[in-house]
């Protein structure tokens, strides 16, 4: 027993180690040639139904298409037997394709059966589902003589239809002898079977015979039954006084009865419905008066939107049924006598549907995979395993390959191990099938992109070189620059697994040929991008705002710089649209102006100066505003040029029915040519007084032909350009009348919308005025709904809308409509499509869940919903999702609801969710949008994202001392998972020289690092990297800074030698010394003299300033004094400067104290305060140093 569960334990071990090294399979790309060359089993693409009925009068058609290379070999089985074609002559098969093509001749009941269909090549056999096919039967109705149905009035009826058994099952319905439906009612109707029932007789019932009648879809014939004579024995004579009595039943004497249940018997029954069908539940009751039908669900409410009431509220339809609609539905039947129940136990059973349906898998040799076939059932379905279309268990044995339940693993596949394998999920209520080969690929690599690329990219922008690739094994990828270097990756490159290689700042030096390498273990390929780094485009002399007098000249300036090597092209906007026509003759445009002569308030608005390369492009805007003219302006305009004089005499002649002829005579041009005349025209019916632009013409014509619109009374004036600006216009020509005639436009804009759920706002745009052609304009649009043999609905109005009310929820139409004036009617428009207004999607998608996690992205699968549920016009399927919070404790996240949309129809949807952070913990949910709204929300998900790389650290310093340099960092603000440590790589840099790269590694915990220096001349550059299990993160470098105070360096290396610490206890014994003597003088109250400085040879690291101090770089020039009165005062020992001023002597002991007061402790602690001084200077670098230097100190004492 012992060794029994260490051999079950040890199998599992094995089973887990072998799954967690499965690889990802191949991808093989969408490249024509690699389709070509590539060698893959066969695949099903189309096949017939698995319920297949054909109508006998047509040739019978059993498809089967199958792609693969080589191209697929097909063979048919009838009944598990193989089938023969070429034996029989009605049979023939399609070239290059597996479809049967049957003759109708003869009996196509011998044909009847179950046929499947095997393609097969040489690396493997497809099969199709077992197709049943079945020829239609339409048979005739029994021949029978039927009695008369002798009936007492107010008792309870039932014709039974019993229609002949046709396939697929024929539709009743019933009439009369007169070809009349039945009246249906709550009294009297219908049931699922085909049956009528009559809840109740009345005499008047027998006023009629009954006949039922059965349609046969693929016949397209209807069969009658004899029909039912009705004879109601009753206690009153009947006539028609008696339809208008309120008490129907008590002016017959007819007794009232309690419900009796007609459909179905008894109290309680039971039904079984699959999932995704149907439920069908009817209850139709006897009684008088006609008793009425409710349902309810115990426990539960009815699904609203699901169920539907009909027949009188006789039938219950539970569309698109799933499992949490089983239970007891209970229907009742009520009048005023009384009440009765009748109880149906529901039970959804389900046929097998796919959770995970096995794909195709390509690997290479050496390479482990799986194929994964999981279904869901009630029951559950059982899952067998084909291969090449055979049981696998009499396959042949491969010791790589594993079947465990619904999973087969393969491991160290071998070049001639393809096949395809079938996965066959069934249960007593039907099965699926699903074929998914594995092939195994071995290629060389193979560039798929375009050979020797060129790419432009602006400076300082974030650049991808792409280099699309694929080979079986996948092959290794490597990007090179000027075919040097040992591959490019990390720093300011990242390689993507897809060969793009990322640059994250473009710089002139990055410039060059960069040479992608894909290789395998059957050899290598490679392809050159070459990268040109050009200089951005920018406006180095914007245009700027203006205001300026109406009639003067403006000038916009827009001086451009862009790179020498692309062509720039530079265009002016007016308010973001191309310059308006009424500046032709009055802008110059050159490569750096805009210019516009006599400008008018109509020029105002907004300019925008646009450079574009083929790869860039800047703008810049400014402002215009025109101010009317005055007086001053007037004045100052220059006489050597005007604008012209406004034409004359105008007249008309050539009239015609929509032409007419205008000339006129030129005014003067005012030293200033006439480039173009523009003619404008005003029609005294529509929009009298306003003139309005017809045409412009150049200024060399005076006679022009003038294109018109019927029924416009028109008359003409003309205008004149030149370069200063537009003249005055001419007086009006004589009104010319055109013709009236039909309308020449169709309304443009015609659409049909809803704006709410019941209804459509069908508008258009009105035709302009000169578009009328005539009085009383009108507009007829009409309506039907699309796909019907409906009349067409119209209405004819003046406005440019119309309202269609009470419409069923998102219902097409067909729309159109036409113009109509006195004259006629204009042609009509093209149908277009429109829809009634939407309303909230009913049902939410199913069974979302997620597959394949990784630390940024996850797969998404869900069950759509049906296409009649979203109501409105499919928008997407929107998931919302959000970052619950990190697997890190204690690290914060931010928890905002994003959403990504997926546009699909499949019927298996699927999508990758991307930009995930890792090591985390979300949520999400879906729901299906129209274009309105959304529907409910799917089942909750919450998944976990794996480790990922870290981020770069929160920051990297550098801080220099004495021989040594201090590292400093804090750990990444997004770890992506457990820190495992941190990563530093340095080497020296000497100018363009790098030295050898170096490595240190730090646990987890520590955040800094001290370094020697082998000497105060070397600089290093450090790159520091966060490490996860999964690696190491984005790397942040950083160069040691540049040391510009080379003196201050120098103290502290000197500061390090012996005979500098003599010097300065002999200084500060001096110094002690002076002190002294200068307490004792001020303690007596006397003056000290002291001497003038020596002239002292300075150091080339010193820099004297004009008032004689000295300057040290990075340090205050002067120390900041309190503003005291007794700080304003002179020392005793100052000197008074030629202007009066007072000076302070260029020695005294006031600068090398440590405040503004020059005081010193009576125990003499200068030194003290002298050392503290030091010490803060090499810690901060940056106050003041000049007072307790102590070379300034010998200066003075000298």
């Amino acid at each position: 027993m012992w060794m029994q569960e260490r051999w079950a334990a040890l199998a599992v071990l094995s089973i887990i180690l072998l799954l967690s090294k499965v690889a990802a399979p191949i991808e093989v790309p969408l490249d024509p040639k690699i389709q070509q060359e590539l060698k893959q089993p066969p695949t099903i693409v189309k096949q017939s139904l698995k319920d297949y009925i054909v109508d006998p009068r047509d040739n019978i058609i059993i498809e089967c298409e199958a792609k693969g290379t080589p191209v697929p070999t097909f063979q048919w089985r009838r009944n598990g037997k193989f089938f023969n074609v070429g034996k029989d002559p009605r049979v023939t098969m399609r070239s290059r394709s597996g479809t049967l093509e049957i003759r109708s001749s003869g009996k196509p009941e011998d044909y009847e059966g179950e046929y499947q269909c095997f393609a097969y090549n040489d690396f493997g056999t497809a099969i199709s589902n077992k197709i049943l096919l079945r020829v239609s039967k339409s048979p005739l109705w029994p021949k029978e003589v039927l009695e008369p149905v002798v009936v007492r009035e107010g008792e309870s009826l039932v014709l039974p239809c019993n229609p002949p058994p046709g396939l697929p099952p024929p539709e009743t319905f019933w009439m009369d002898s007169s070809i009349m439906p039945i009246i249906q009612d709550k009294r009297v109707s219908m049931g699922l079977n085909g049956d009528l029932f009559f809840s109740n007789v009345l005499a008047r019932d027998a006023t009629t015979d009954y006949s039922c009648n059965a349609r046969f879809e693929f016949t397209h014939t209807i069969q009658q039954k004899n029909p039912y004579t009705l004879k109601v024995q009753t206690k009153e004579p009947y006539n028609d006084t008696f339809l208008n009595s309120t008490d129907l039943y008590g002016a017959r004497n007819v007794p009232e009865t309690q419900p009796t249940f007609l459909s179905p018997k008894g109290l309680s029954s039971s039904k079984i419905v699959l999932r995704g069908e149907q439920l069908l539940l009817e209850c139709i009751a006897a009684g008088v008066p006609s008793p009425n039908i409710d349902w309810i669900k115990k426990g539960a409410d009815l699904p609203s939107k699901k169920v539907k009431i009909e027949n009188f509220n006789k039938t219950l339809r539970l569309l698109n049924v799933s499992e949490e609609d089983s239970g007891d539905y209970v229907c009742m039947a009520s009048n005023k006598i009384g009440s009765i129940r009748h109880s149906v136990e529901v039970q959804v059973k389900a046929a097998p549907y796919w959770l995970d349906k096995p794909t195709n898998l390509v690997l290479a040799p050496d390479e482990n995979g799986r194929l994964v076939c999981r279904a869901r059932g009630n029951p559950k379905p059982t899952i067998q395993w084909l291969m090449n279309g055979e049981p696998i268990e009499s396959s042949l044995p491969n010791p790589n390959r594993q079947v465990l339940g619904d999973t087969i693993l393969f491991h160290s596949v071998q070049i001639g191990s393809s096949a395809v394998y079938q996965c066959n999920a069934s249960n007593e209520h039907g099965y699926l099938l699903a074929n998914a080969f594995v092939n195994i690929l071995d290629m060389a690599p193979r560039m798929l992109g375009p050979k020797n690329q060129l790419i432009k990219v602006i400076e300082n922008n974030r650049t991808f070189l792409d280099c699309p690739f694929f080979g079986s094994p996948f092959p290794q990828l490597r990007w090179f620059k000027n075919g040097l270097g040992s591959g490019l990756d990390g720093g300011q490159y990242k390689l993507y697994i897809n060969g793009t290689l990322e640059i994250k700042q473009a710089r002139p030096e990055d410039q060059g040929t960069y040479t992608c390498v894909a290789s395998n273990i059957l050899g290598k390929m490679e392809n050159q991008v070459r990268l040109e780094v050009k200089e951005p485009t920018r406006i180095v002399q914007a245009p700027e705002h203006v205001t300026q007098a109406k009639g003067t000249t403006v000038r916009f300036d827009c001086r451009v710089k862009h790179d020498p090597s692309l062509p720039a092209m530079v265009t002016w906007l007016k308010d973001d649209k191309p310059l308006s026509p009424n500046l032709i003759g009055r802008i110059r445009k050159d490569n750096e102006t805009l210019t516009i002569y006599n400008v008018n308030p109509e020029d105002a608005g907004t300019y925008t100066c646009s450079a574009r390369t083929e790869i860039d492009e800047n703008s810049a805007s400014a402002r215009l505003t025109v101010t009317e003219d005055d007086i001053s302006s007037a004045s100052n305009r220059s006489a050597s040029a005007d604008r012209p004089d406004p034409p004359q005499d105008l007249e008309l002649s050539d009239p015609s029915a929509r032409s007419v002829r205008l000339t006129w005579v030129p005014g003067n041009e005012n030293n200033s040519p006439v480039t173009h005349f523009l003619v404008q025209f005003e029609e005294d019916r529509w929009e009298p007084g306003k003139w309005q632009n017809l045409s412009i013409f150049n200024g060399n014509l005076n006679s022009v032909n003038l294109q018109l619109s019927p029924f416009v009374n028109y008359q003409f004036r003309v205008i004149a350009i030149n370069a200063v600006g537009q003249s005055q216009p001419s007086l009006p020509s004589a009104r010319y009348q055109t013709s009236g005639a039909p309308p020449d436009v169709v309304p443009s804009g015609l659409k049909g919308w809803g704006s709410k759920k019941n209804n459509m706002e069908i508008t258009w745009q009105a035709l302009k005025s000169t578009e009328r052609n005539g009085l009383n304009l009108r507009y007829m649009v009409s309506w039907r709904r699309k796909d019907t043999e409906e009349e067409w609905n119209n209405t004819t109005t003046t406005r440019t809308k119309h309202i269609i009310h009470n419409t069923d929820t998102y219902v097409p139409y067909e729309i159109k409509i036409k113009a109509i004036n006195d004259f006629g009617h204009s042609p009509e428009s093209n149908i277009v499509i429109g829809y009634s207004g939407e309303d909230k999607p009913s049902t939410a998608p199913t069974e979302l869940r997620v597959s394949k996690i990784n630390s940024t992205k996850v797969n998404l699968n869900w069950v759509p919903v049906d296409p009649s549920t979203v109501n409105g016009e499919f928008k997407e399927y929107k998931l919302y999702y959000w970052r619950e919070a990190s697997l890190i404790k204690g690290l914060k996240v931010n928890k905002t609801k994003l959403h990504k949309g997926f546009f699909t129809t499949a019927e298996q949807p699927s999508g990758i969710l991307t930009e995930l952070f890792p090591y985390s913990k979300y949520k999400m949910y879906m729901v299906v949008a129209n274009r309105e709204y959304e529907g409910p929300q799917s089942n909750t998900v919450e998944f976990y994202t794996k480790e990922g790389e870290p981020g770069a650290p929160k920051y990297f310093r550098i801080q220099r001392h004495t021989g040594v340099v201090h590292l400093k960092w804090d750990k990444p603000l997004e770890p992506n998972g457990v820190l495992i440590g941190y990563t530093l790589q340095y080497h020296t840099v000497n100018g363009t020289q790098a030295g050898e790269m170096k490595v240190q590694k730090f646990p987890p915990n520590v955040t800094e690092y001290i370094m020697n220096l082998p000497n105060r001349f070397t600089r290093f550059k450090f790159y520091l990297a966060a490490r996860t299990q999964v690696g190491a993160g984005e790397v942040y470098a950083v160069e040691s800074p540049h040391f510009t105070n080379e003196a201050y360096k120098e103290q502290e290396d000197i500061a390090t030698q012996g005979w500098f610490i003599g010097l300065m206890c002999a200084v500060a014994l001096l110094v002690l010394i002076l002190l002294i003597v200068c307490f004792i003088k001020r303690s007596r109250g006397g003056k000290y003299a002291v001497r003038d400085k020596k002239d002292l040879p300075l150091d080339n690291v010193d820099h004297k300033d004009q008032d004689g101090s000295f300057d040290y770089p990075n340090e205050n020039r002067s120390l900041e004094r309190e503003s005291s009165d007794e700080d304003n005062k002179p020392l005793q020992g100052s000197q008074t400067s030629l202007d009066g001023n007072v000076k302070e002597s260029d020695d005294s002991l006031v600068d090398y104290g440590e405040g503004g007061d020059g005081q010193f402790n009576e125990d003499g602690s200068f030194i003290g305060q002298y050392t503290v001084k030091k010490d803060k200077e090499e810690t901060e670098g940056n106050e003041s140093s000049e007072a307790t230097s102590p070379v300034n100190a010998i200066y003075s004492l000298a």
